[in-house]
């Protein structure tokens, strides 16, 4: 379904030319370079990403700033096998996949399979997740399950955003930026020391652009047009304590507000209901929903590390996160009520986490508790006002609301030992006990209802509950998750390493249930790896990481079939098992003090090796597997960069190109109607810093060619077996229209930022 072509070869060409003619300048001149230590937290302590046996990757501040990237979706760029988009009809709720594993709906109750941490504070809704970057020092993905360390619901991986610590001097940094589409960006960011022991950190971010299209037809009035626009503001205040060498506390403050309009969707099939014919753009669209839409989050966390000496340090971390979030999706896309989602997301949590680190003469032992206690509760209607007409009352809802409340808690160990100068042994483990309650209300409502009074003008809900409670439930589940890895240290900067790794995502209830059906079971992940981290001659690091996984126990929900098209009936349980296989590599080399390079390659080979189900008419199980492809992972990811430095009397210019490229994937897994074609991004900066470092520009160009390229949308609708040769004729799904849609990633832009450093 996608419309635009790809040009792999010839940029792919282009940018190996410009490489080449650019080592080939390097290899004339310039003195030479070294590598720069990178470190990393990717096992809850500081160390040189050289010397951890886990497929890391590790993007600073600097390089973040230089690549003008402002948020965490950009970064998948970097990370090979990894997929991090913004999911479907919001800018801020994230869909991550890595190595094929993750989460798709982003509906109240289900669990994440990427977990997102802002400073070790586990992130466990994906409304909100898609953070625009402040005041951060480096963002670490984490490839593979890491459920020792981080626990539940990281069976993909992890993704970490990593904040500052104060130095205790003062400073203050502004940064504005203008770009195409009318953006608007205003960073404000600091420190200001109250004494030699108490510093105060700030920051404030107004980020604005106008849409990449509009809605084309409306049928509320008075609504903003935009389509894809922004509209975000976030703060944050850190007080941090430095009572003695030993003694460090952290209280961190951070609030978001996202008032960016609701994402329409591209039709890619004309409506059966309506004339409205497919836009021209894909950023186009047509509502009769109300365009507003809102993302509010709240954080409030106090970090303690006490080191008790050279050997031994406890950490505590007590974490409050807020989010609420009413939205509105229109899933026809039409100025008619023929499938309209109007929805609210509340979600509240609560974290407790003590750490204990401790190093011995050959060893190292990282272990903790953990407790976390969250409210996950929503709601929302579809609105299918013309079906019910066509059945002679005033409008027809399908209304679903109800909560998914969970405890957590976990007791981890693990621990490095040397067994000699070459030879090192990992082992951990991590305990988890869960139990979540939950309640469902589900049923139809013959009338159009949405979920609060005002929701459009002069709208008044009703008094007390339209739909009956259908499922009322709780349940405990509780996992040993083990890691088992061997190191090899061939030589000062050669490492080889092997290891296996359990993960596990918690079991579930369905959000959507119509009757009282019992929960899904967890899912296992079971992973191998075989890896090299190494660096030669200072110059080239070359990190190799070759994997194999066993996904087993999937959840997934099954669409059931119901006596008319305004049933919405759907099933969850543990339906099957997929596999996966591949390599990723990681290249740097610096050709000369100014001349360097960085490539990310990824494979996968993965897919469903049996789905379960059982025919609701004779009762039997089937195996249907050949109807399910792995979603949101493409079989081949890559990135290729340069980036070449110039020192002159009027200031240091740093200058970057890279070309990001995802092979072909499907966005659904069972029976996928939309296909994304493999695109190719390529992206160029400039920098310009001032010699005595206060001021700089940046000019930053993201999509040179203009790619579109799919990355969400929604099918109700199936191919009409009568016609097979001609895929314009579906059979119409729920609301009795062609309900095809597709949402697209950004299109060309242009920046330019200025920032001042005090």
């Amino acid at each position: 379904m996608n419309r635009k072509p790809t040009r792999v070869s010839y940029l792919a060409l282009a940018i190996s030319t410009a490489l080449s003619s650019m080592a080939v300048y390097a290899e004339d001149g310039a003195k030479k370079a070294e590598l720069e230590r990178i470190e990393v937290t990717a096992r809850k302590t500081v160390e040189n990403l050289q010397e951890v046996p886990v497929a890391v990757t590790s993007i600073g501040e600097s390089a973040l700033m230089e690549n003008g990237i402002s948020v965490m979706t950009e970064v998948q760029q970097f990370s090979p096998n990894t997929t991090l988009q913004a999911s479907r009809g919001t800018n801020s709720t994230i869909t991550a996949f890595i190595r094929g594993v993750g989460q798709q709906d982003p509906l109240w109750g289900y669990e994440p399979g990427v977990g997102i941490y802002v400073d070790d504070v586990y992130i466990a809704r994906p409304q909100g997740a898609v953070l625009d970057l402040l005041d951060v020092q480096q963002i670490e993905v984490l490839r593979g399950p890491q459920g020792t360390l981080y626990g539940k619901n990281t069976i993909g991986g992890a993704i970490k955003y990593v904040t500052k610590e104060m130095s205790g001097d003062a400073t203050f940094n502004i940064d504005g930026t203008v770009g195409s589409y009318n953006q608007r960006d205003l960073k404000i960011t600091g420190q200001l020391p109250i004494s030699d022991k108490v510093y105060l950190g700030y920051g404030y971010a107004n980020l604005t652009r106008d849409g990449f299209g509009e809605f084309l037809q409306m049928s509320q009035a008075g609504q903003d047009k935009e389509n894809y626009n922004k509209d975000v503001s976030a703060m944050r205040l850190t007080l941090e304590l430095h009572p003695t060498d030993q003694l460090f506390f952290r209280l961190a403050w951070d609030k978001t507000d996202d008032k960016s309009n609701a994402k329409g969707g591209y039709r890619l099939l004309p409506s059966l209901l309506t004339n409205a014919p497919i836009p021209d753009s894909v950023f186009d669209s047509y509502t009769s929903m109300p365009t507003w839409n809102k993302v509010e989050l709240e954080g409030y966390s106090l970090t303690s590390r006490w080191d008790m000496d050279d050997q031994t340090s406890f950490k505590y971390t007590v974490a409050k996160r807020d989010s609420y979030s009413p939205t509105n999706i229109d899933f026809d896309n039409t100025p008619l009520k023929i499938f309209d989602v109007p929805a609210i997301y509340d979600d509240n949590q609560l974290t407790h986490e003590l750490q204990v680190t401790h190093r011995g003469e050959n060893y190292k032992v990282v272990s903790g508790l953990y407790y976390y206690d969250a409210e996950s509760c929503g709601q929302f209607q579809a609105i299918l006002e013309v079906l019910g007409q066509s059945l002679g009352a005033p409008g027809l809802t399908r209304e679903v609301s109800g909560c998914s409340n969970s405890t957590s808690k976990a007791f981890y160990a693990q621990g490095n030992v040397d067994l000699n100068e070459q030879w090192s042994l990992t082992l951990g483990a991590r305990y988890t006990r869960d139990s979540k309650e939950a309640t469902v209300n589900n049923g139809l409502v013959f009338a159009t209802v949405y979920p609060e009074s005002n929701w459009i003008p002069g709208y008044v809900r009703p008094e007390g509950e339209l739909v009956p409670n259908v499922l009322d439930d709780n349940q405990d589940w509780s996992r040993f998750t083990p890691r088992v890895g061997v190191e090899y240290q061939y030589s000062d900067d050669i490492m080889f390493f092997a290891s296996y790794s359990q993960g596990f995502k918690s079991g579930t209830y369905n959000p959507r249930a119509s009757t009282a059906e019992p929960a899904a079971n967890p899912e296992i992940v079971d992973s191998f790896e075989l890896g090299m981290k190494s660096e030669w001659n200072k110059t080239l690091r070359a990190n190799l990481t070759l994997f194999a996984l066993d996904h087993k126990d999937r959840q997934y929900i099954s669409v059931l079939p119901g006596a008319t098209s305004a049933d919405l009936n759907q099933r969850l349980g543990n339906i099957g098992k997929s596999s996966g296989k591949g390599a990723e590599l990681e290249l740097t080399y610096i050709a000369n003090e100014s001349l360097s390079f960085d490539a990310a390659i990824g494979y996968i080979d993965s897919s469903f090796d049996e789905v379960l189900d059982t025919d609701q008419t004779t009762g039997l199980t089937f195996d249907k597997s050949e109807h399910f492809s792995i979603s949101n992972t493409p079989d081949v990811t890559f990135n290729i960069g340069a980036n070449y430095k110039i020192y002159s009397e009027f200031g240091d210019f740093v200058l970057n190109a890279n070309y990001y490229y995802r092979g072909d994937y499907v966005l659904f897994e069972e029976d996928s109607l939309l296909t994304q074609d493999g695109y190719g991004l390529l992206n160029f900066n400039v920098n310009w810093y001032s010699q005595d470092g206060n001021w700089r520009v940046g000019l930053h160009a993201k999509n040179l060619t203009d790619e579109e390229y799919m990355i969400g949308g929604y099918q109700f609708v199936t191919p009409d077996p009568t016609a097979p040769n001609d895929t314009s004729k579906y059979t119409p799904g729920l609301g009795g229209d062609n309900t095809l849609i597709g949402y697209y990633g950004d299109p060309r832009t242009i920046s330019l930022t200025v920032g001042y450093r005090f």
